[in-house]
């Protein structure tokens, strides 16, 4: 399917809008036209360019069926009547009313055309939007990981804004436009075959003018949009950073840095607006070429009296034949301008597009209880082609509580990450109670665990809604209870709004301390079985540390513990202690065992007590 086609499927079911559009354009083409039709009449009646014979004899011309022949009888007829009955001066307020309730109908019908386009438009927009939200925050940590934050949310925001205005716009154009200029030439064919056919050979000319302008359109389109995103992604980096930032004077380097990305999308979108302006006048040049051939080719057909068509029929001519002009330009500026759309739509695919890699396998279980073990089993992992773990094998029971410890980069946050499988492990396996994580339904295995990490993850919301996150029906009580397990009741009273005081974005108005005990409150709030603690209080001072630590202890207590410990003064009482070295197991044991064998344990514990 071409893009185009996949930013139209979003609009289906058609039949909600698309019928009720075609009638009410197709209703505004048609009494646009009569307004310009009526014109000839008019400059034939009133001022008399044919004989009075001439003119009954239109008046009574057959009537078989609705067709223009009857309409024109008719017409005449009554205009006839009115200039013998009241005079010229009646007959033309007559006509000039006849024009403005057929203007009047226009425009009603082409506001009601454009509200239902628009009602279309808003409709298959929301769809894309949740579509590619919904699929991206499906995906895997790993993509996150490799692409920039910034450019992913430019593609929610700017690129789904530009196929909003440029390709949605144009579905108006692409049928209203071509609608208009068929039903115009037709009426031109019944005026004048010969001139018609004269003008249909410019038509191919502006065609290819046009092609040749948007060829070069595309390819620039999808630079704009690529550079939009690196703005947006420096920007992003820059405000999240700025007390770094600000510490080292780094004022004037992210600046020339933002410079020189906006000096490139200037460029770029330079070079497309003269290409993309070119289209508009080069179409109206062309088209005051044709009008201008149009009147010699017929004024002297007109002059020779070859044809049966007379000076007002030319006039009338020529007043339609220019309006055909307008919706000619407004298909080429489109064609022009939808080349944005365009690139836009291929990098919203790309999200589309992406498979997450961690999905539930057709036969999956859901996990309704852990009763035993967590285990891994020859588990090996590696992003891309780096080796990151190998050859893991270990064994935590129920209730028990396993640390691992080791330099930077020995693999623990890995090795932690692939128990709620935001990563699948490369060789080996993974189980719980026996049973293999990838044969049981993510959701449910997700539910059964617990995560607090060294960054405190936290939401622009209030604290009582950031502690029962993910749960609309929690209980006030409940929430109090997780905080006040989590020593985090007393400072939440002090501030503003208690419970209902908002944090901030990323809960920037709380120190690092009560940060992490939302944290941990948070967790204590969902109440698994299995927990997950990431150097949960490696980032804090003595003080916070000492609150947070008491707050794991009652948070750990009678659960299955996975901690990632950076002090190892932390985890002495660990069930076992786990030493990792270049994605290995080198040591297990307890805090004594270890120490007894003075290897690498031994070596952490003497240089963190230096």
């Amino acid at each position: 399917m071409s893009t185009y086609g996949r930013i139209l499927s979003f609009a289906k079911p058609y039949h909600r809008y698309l019928p009720q559009y075609v009638i009410f354009a197709f209703l505004a083409i048609i009494f646009g036209l009569a307004n310009l039709a009526l014109l000839k009449p008019l400059f034939t009646v009133i001022f008399e360019t044919k004989t009075t014979e001439a003119l009954e004899e239109i008046a009574n011309a057959p009537r078989n069926g609705l067709n223009l022949q009857t309409l024109e009888s008719i017409f005449y007829s009554k205009m006839l009547e009115i200039r013998d009955v009241y005079g010229k001066s009646s007959t033309l307020i007559y006509v000039s009313v006849i024009i403005g309730i057929s203007a009047l109908l226009a425009n009603v019908f082409t506001y009601l055309a454009n509200v239902t386009i628009n009602y279309l438009r808003a409709d298959a927009i929301q769809k894309l939007r949740s579509k590619v939200y919904n699929n991206t925050s499906r995906l895997h940590l790993g993509f996150f990981s490799g692409e920039r934050k910034g450019d992913i949310m430019s593609r929610m925001t700017n690129d789904v804004q530009e196929i909003e205005v440029t390709l949605f716009s144009s579905i108006k154009v692409f049928f209203r436009e071509p609608a208009t200029i068929i039903v115009y030439l037709i009426y031109l064919f019944v005026t004048s075959v010969q001139l018609t056919l004269f003008t249909l050979i410019f038509f191919p000319v502006m065609g290819f003018v046009i092609s040749e302008v948007v060829k070069r359109l595309k390819k620039k389109a999808k630079l704009s949009q690529e550079s939009l995103g690196r703005i947006v992604n420096l920007m992003d980096e820059v405000f999240g950073g700025m007390r770094v930032i600000k510490a080292f004077n780094a004022e004037n380097y992210v600046n020339q840095k933002f410079e020189e990305e906006t000096n490139t999308y200037k460029k770029i979108n330079m070079s497309m607006a003269r290409k993309n302006e070119l289209a508009s006048p080069t179409s109206q040049f062309l088209g005051i070429i044709v009008v201008a051939t149009l009147l010699v080719v017929g004024g002297n057909l007109v002059l020779e009296e070859e044809t049966s068509l007379d000076p007002e029929g030319l006039l009338t001519y020529l007043i339609v034949f220019s309006q055909i002009l307008n919706p000619a330009k407004s298909i080429s500026q489109s064609i022009s301008s939808i080349q944005r759309g365009i690139a836009s739509a291929e990098r919203i695919f790309k999200l589309i597009d992406e498979k997450p890699l961690i999905t539930n396998e057709a036969t999956a279980l859901p996990l309704n209880k852990f009763e035993k073990r967590l285990t891994f089993e020859n588990v090996s992992f590696k992003y891309d082609k780096e080796p990151i773990l190998s050859g893991i094998y270990l064994e935590v029971k129920k209730g028990h509580t396993v640390a691992l410890v080791g330099s930077s980069g020995a693999g623990k946050s890995t090795l932690a990450d692939l128990v709620p499988r935001f990563y699948d492990v490369s060789e080996g396996n993974v189980k719980i109670d026996d049973v293999d994580i990838r044969d049981i339904e993510v959701e449910s295995l997700r539910n059964q665990m617990g995560v607090v990490t060294q960054e405190s993850i936290l939401f622009n919301d209030s604290v009582s809604k950031n502690i029962a996150f993910a749960m609309p029906n929690a209980k006030m009580d409940d929430i109090i209870s997780a905080a006040k397990i989590a020593n985090a009741h007393d400072f939440i009273m002090e501030l503003e709004h208690g419970y209902e005081t908002n944090i901030g974005e990323r809960g920037g108005k709380l120190s690092g301390g009560q940060r992490q005990r939302l944290s941990i409150a948070r967790a204590v709030m969902k109440n698994p079985p299995i927990l997950i603690l990431d150097e949960a209080t490696s980032a804090l001072d003595t003080e916070s540390e000492k609150l947070v630590q008491d707050a794991l202890t009652k948070l750990m207590a009678n659960r299955t513990s996975l901690v990632i410990a950076h002090r190892l003064s932390t985890i002495q009482h660990a069930d076992l202690i786990v030493v990792m070295e270049k994605g290995q197991i080198v040591e297990r044991g307890t805090h004594d065992e270890l120490m007894g064998l003075k290897g690498n344990y031994y070596k952490l514990i003497n240089m963190q007590s230096l």
